[in-house]
């Protein structure tokens, strides 16, 4: 860490109300020394990352950190706040804060270093001497590990280890008093103490991953068991070995991403929790799977021994969180898994299908296969060629969707019974409804399965021949024999309802698809109106055309309002914000509603409620005037194929008018303008943060 820090990157008497000014602060100095590129652009990047998990934890520490394009080097600032600052941790403000910036293409090795600063913060005596220490160069260098706390503060002797057994995945050296073994090549721990094997890993992999896996570490230490972490990081991780996986009492996930690999780990007693409750209770943890191991418990209530489970709460795609997660939360997590798998083959297929459209007319839908008929230089032939490819690829929309719904809910056990449940509802005529129902079917049977205990012998085969197997018989049975023509029925109704539209029910429709398309700019509410009209398109009604055409306008509203905002009245909008609306004008016309999300995440509470009225006169008035859209996606490239182009466009202009008009005035009425120093909440949300 020795280029990384300086005396000059080192604020003891930092004074900033704000984590956004305490962030802008250390910033500059970043600025001052050429390790940022552009100021306001790497602050929206903090933002960024910190809109989708506060980066406070318990203890008065703070670590905004991000990869950013406007990084030129791996660079760490640390200021010291007497007044504290709050970074959103449970006890408090913090007084240490770390402002932690690397590249977007930041290396192994400089990653590796910063994981290791994530490391020394869950040692009191590193902490105590940074609260202590008067000197800028002093601070410096025992954050590059130069120098060791004073003798005060000093760690206890090695004389009386810690009983941790520590691997991690950047293959850093274990805490003081913690023995340590690395994952890929320790020997299987003793028999005696409790052993523990952990994953821990976060959105960015610089930071919580870490400190997750330093904390269970020591407490593993003070409560006499053994621990080995695999810290799944963005420098990579080592794979714990399948020996000390095999000898260990119990599993604690302990991650806001999916955790690799974690077939690995069937059939013992689990805790699955958020990374930030790996850091600030993991005694509580350990305590946890102790008492779970005691009552012979596994990951869903199972005998702990014995049988093939997935060793895991549900949805090991989606499903990382902290306990006490509602049904509904955990549905919505297994449909959005199967949404977000979806989406590439309805861009490709859908871009495919209306490029064809575009250059031979619709007629080419009753063309030839191209593998029988083929003119190389008939432009129609090409068209067919396009549209064909593009519909092979949006044949697989709904079996996509119902095997990574599955694939949420039970892992890769899950793919074949929904692949094949979704396959069935296209076969039946069930539609997109068949499609949901397959996979969470699909993969609740699959549930069942790995609950059943069965001989030692027959484990190794359970993955790939007895629970695909069985699980697409029952899936199979299930939608060709009791629910598949109930379903089918339904989805004709459905795609009848969407025919018959007119009139103010059509308005009404539009209205309601606009407001969720601008609710939450790509979140849940949007993907489900999308996923709503590109499921009529299979019906090919006038119906289920208009649906599509007013989705699209709708999400084409918010990054275009955002453009042209910024344009009218940039003085209202921060610099970075006026470079993202130049980016907007593209993504707005090429349908990408994500183009709005930065000036949402700095302004909530104005952009939001703008937004969604604008993409409410859109729906409303793309219905209203009948247009219609054969293609999924394009945004305005894919105008020639839009029935009445021309009211299609006025509907957009009308919303992103609306839009605009509304944001300006709201922002105008706010007491403080945004010149004076500017607030870095720009760059992103949760759903799609650049800093990720």
């Amino acid at each position: 860490m020795s280029e990384m820090i300086t005396a000059d990157l080192v604020d003891l008497d930092l004074a900033a109300p704000t984590k956004e000014e305490a962030a802008r602060s250390l910033a500059e100095r970043m600025l001052a020394l050429g390790r940022v590129t552009d100021l306001d652009g790497f602050l929206a990047d903090v933002a960024a990352r910190e809109a989708q998990m506060p980066t406070g934890l318990d203890g008065g520490i703070g670590i905004p950190h991000c990869r950013s394009a406007h990084v030129a080097e791996p660079t760490l600032a640390f200021g010291r706040a007497p007044s504290g600052i709050d970074f959103g941790a449970p006890d408090g403000p913090a007084d240490l804060i770390f402002l932690i910036a690397a590249p977007a293409g930041a290396d192994d090795a400089h990653l590796t270093i910063l994981s290791a600063l994530a490391r020394r913060l869950m040692n009191d005596d590193f902490t105590a001497a940074l609260r202590a220490t008067t000197s800028h160069g002093a601070a410096a260098s025992l954050i590059r590990g130069d120098i060791e706390p004073d003798e005060a503060l000093a760690p206890q002797p090695p004389s009386a280890p810690a009983e941790g057994v520590v691997a991690d995945a950047a293959g850093m050296a274990p805490a003081e008093g913690v023995a340590a073994a690395d994952a890929a090549g320790a020997e299987s721990p003793r028999p005696g103490p409790f052993r523990i094997v952990a994953v821990t890993s976060c959105p960015t992999g610089i930071a919580h991953t870490y400190m997750a896996a330093e904390s269970l570490e020591r407490a593993a230490g003070a409560a006499g068991v053994e621990v080995a972490v695999e810290a799944q990081g963005s420098a990579g991780f080592t794979r714990l070995d399948p020996a000390v996986v095999e000898a260990a009492d119990g599993v604690i996930f302990a991650h806001d991403v999916p955790v690799r690999e974690k077939e690995r780990f069937a059939g013992k007693p689990t805790v699955d929790v958020g990374v930030k409750a790996g850091i600030n209770r993991a005694a509580e943890l350990i305590a946890e799977v102790q008492d779970k191991a005691a009552r012979g418990e596994a990951a869903d209530g199972e005998a702990a021994r014995g049988e093939v489970t997935a060793a895991v709460r549900p949805t090991p795609v989606e499903g990382a969180g902290e306990p006490g997660e509602g049904y509904g939360t955990k549905l919505r997590k297994w449909l959005m898994s199967g949404v977000s798998y979806m989406i590439p083959f309805v861009a490709a297929g859908g871009l495919l299908i209306a490029l064809g459209f575009a250059i031979g007319g619709y007629e080419i839908a009753d063309a030839k296969s191209v593998a029988e008929v083929f003119a190389w230089g008939d432009h129609s032939s090409w068209a067919a060629l396009l549209f064909q490819i593009g519909g092979l690829a949006f044949s697989f929309l709904i079996p996509v969707l119902a095997g990574y719904i599955a694939y949420g809910m039970a892992d890769r056990p899950g793919l074949v019974p929904g692949f094949v449940g979704g396959a069935i509802a296209i076969t039946i005529k069930a539609g997109f409804l068949g499609g949901l129902v397959a996979g969470l079917i699909a993969g609740a049977v699959v549930l069942g399965i790995q609950k059943v205990k069965v001989p030692a012998v027959l484990r190794g085969i359970m993955p790939v021949v007895v629970i695909p197997l069985i699980s697409s018989i029952i899936v199979g049975f299930l939608m060709f024999l009791v629910i598949g023509k109930p379903l089918a029925t339904l989805q004709r109704a459905l795609t009848d309802w969407l025919g018959g539209l007119s009139g103010a029910n059509a308005i009404i429709l539009g209205v309601i698809l606009g407001l969720m398309m601008c609710f939450d700019l790509g979140g849940p509410l949007n993907k489900v109106a999308y996923t709503f009209a590109v499921g009529g398109l299979a019906a090919a009604t006038e119906g289920s055309f208009k649906v599509m055409a007013a989705v699209m306008a709708a999400g084409m509203v918010p990054p275009l309002a955002m453009a042209l905002a910024t344009t009218v009245r940039g003085k209202l909008f921060t610099k970075a914000e006026r470079e993202n609306g130049k980016a907007a004008w593209v993504l707005g016309a090429s349908f990408i509603t994500e183009g709005a999300i930065p000036f949402a995440a700095a302004d909530p509470l104005r952009v939001i409620p703008s937004v969604m009225v604008g993409g409410a006169v859109t729906g409303g008035l793309s219905m209203a005037f009948a247009c219609t859209l054969r293609a999924p996606h394009g945004g305005i490239f894919v105008v020639p194929l839009i029935g009445n182009p021309f009211l299609y466009l006025v509907a957009i202009l009308a919303g992103t008018a609306v839009s605009a008009a509304l944001v300006i005035l709201l922002k105008g009425m706010r007491r403080t303008p945004p010149a004076a120093p500017e607030t870095p909440a720009a760059a992103g949300k949760p759903e799609v943060a650049a800093a990720v």
